[in-house]
């Protein structure tokens, strides 16, 4: 699937049938989710579908299908669904079909409103068998996806949770499953999450530490894009040293507070957050990352401690400085080692080469940079990016150079 998606999120729907109901009610709470929601509230006009809105299908990375009563009626709503399945085919969109007061069994073989429906449809498009065969192909390929029934979870506000759940699950898997570049990285995650223990209800605070460029925050990045849709807030407070000394740790608790409670313009001065507020977040389930952290006080100004957020949350610190972790009492802390050779000479060969293994005649300089760089993964990837499709008498040079004159991203500790 392209990563340039306009849309996170396509709505087809039969407006007269749903625009007031489940569908305003999904579009709502997938938007409070802040996910990219194509939704065209539209009066239908004529039998042909617009191009803005065939682009607009093709530009999303997930259609959901609204089945109801009259869906198959509308010979729009049929042609949006051809060209949904033939994205799903193409390009491998993501679909989750609904079926809202209608049984499945009667979109997928075209019975009850639906067999009325193409009744109407033989009479209004007589000799063109082949639209409207595409049109039940497509409508029983739909129906025949994994998706969800009202007629099963019979609650709306439930339904619409269910749904907006396994969207959030199908676009993370699918963010997360791009790990090109992340050498090493799966062993890594499997020992953060197991320290994690996401299926006990205890409240966790867990540390990922380690020296300046091992890879601590992009760790922590790919975690929580992964375990995100599984809490009721999640936020990512990124840089945390640099933007206290830049802004303040009044801003940072501000957008912290802001990104776990989904609230915009809250803005605390005082010492300590608000009684409410804080008794919001004791209510809540949520997932925090707070990266590069360097001081125990900044984590004390943001109200960090076990007994602040809702049974079931976690907490992740990355750090240069395991005391950190030790004074805030994480229950789990996971230091991120140098890559191994094998390890390292493949990110490098990824950077240098575009490649998992250097040509011949690199393989002798390729080991020398990979013995300089110690393992660390940012001098891996700057090295590498530095040296691609230099001379190997360039690369001589800047070896060199590097002895009287060591690389940045050697000395962070």
């Amino acid at each position: 699937m392209a990563s340039s998606s306009k849309y996170d999120v396509f709505l087809s729907f039969r407006g007269v049938d749903t625009r007031d109901s489940i569908t305003s009610h999904l579009h709502s709470a997938l938007v409070r989710r802040k996910l990219e929601t194509y939704i065209d509230c539209r009066i239908e006009k004529g039998d042909e579908i617009s191009p803005v809105l065939l682009k607009a299908i093709e530009d999303s990375k997930l259609s959901i299908i609204i089945f109801s009563e009259n869906y198959a009626a509308s010979p729009w709503c049929l042609d949006e669904l051809v060209h949904i399945m033939d994205c799903k085919r193409r390009i491998a969109q993501f679909v989750i079909p609904i079926f809202y007061k209608i049984d499945p069994s009667s979109v997928r073989q075209q019975k009850q409103s639906y067999a009325t429906a193409f009744d109407e449809h033989k009479v209004r498009f007589m000799g063109n068998s082949e639209k409207l065969q595409k049109w039940k192909d497509a409508l029983a390929q739909a129906a025949n996806l994994s998706g969800f029934d009202s007629a099963t979870i019979r609650i709306e506000s439930e339904l619409v949770e269910a749904v907006v759940k396994d969207v959030l699950n199908k676009l993370n898997r699918e963010t997360s499953s791009d790990l090109k570049g992340l050498v090493g990285i799966d062993r890594q995650i499997e020992q953060i999450e197991s320290l994690l223990c996401i299926g006990s209800q205890d409240v966790r605070i867990i540390g990922i530490w380690g020296i300046g460029g091992i890879g601590k925050t992009t760790l922590a990045d790919v975690v929580f894009n992964k375990l995100s849709s599984q809490f009721e807030g999640y936020f990512f407070l990124a840089n945390v040293r640099e933007e206290s000394e830049k802004h303040g740790l009044d801003h940072l608790r501000n957008k912290l507070l802001w990104g776990l409670l989904d609230e915009e313009n809250m803005n605390y001065g005082a010492p300590s957050i608000g009684y409410f507020d804080r008794e919001r977040l004791r209510r809540k389930r949520v997932l925090a990352v707070l990266d590069d952290v360097n001081d125990i006080s900044q984590l004390e100004f943001l109200a960090i401690a076990n007994d602040r957020f809702g049974l079931g949350s976690r907490i992740i610190i990355t750090t240069r400085d395991v005391q950190v972790l030790r004074n805030v009492g994480a229950q789990g802390m996971y230091k991120v080692e140098e890559l191994n050779f094998d390890e390292a000479l493949h990110l490098f060969c990824l950077n240098a080469f575009k490649n998992v293994s250097p040509p011949i005649e690199y393989t002798t300089l390729s080991r020398r940079v990979i013995n300089y760089a110690k393992g660390i993964p940012l001098a891996l990837k700057v090295l590498g990016s530095f040296l691609y499709q230099k001379t190997e008498e360039e690369w001589e040079s800047a070896l060199q150079k590097l002895k009287k004159f060591p690389h940045k991203a050697i000395q962070m500790s």
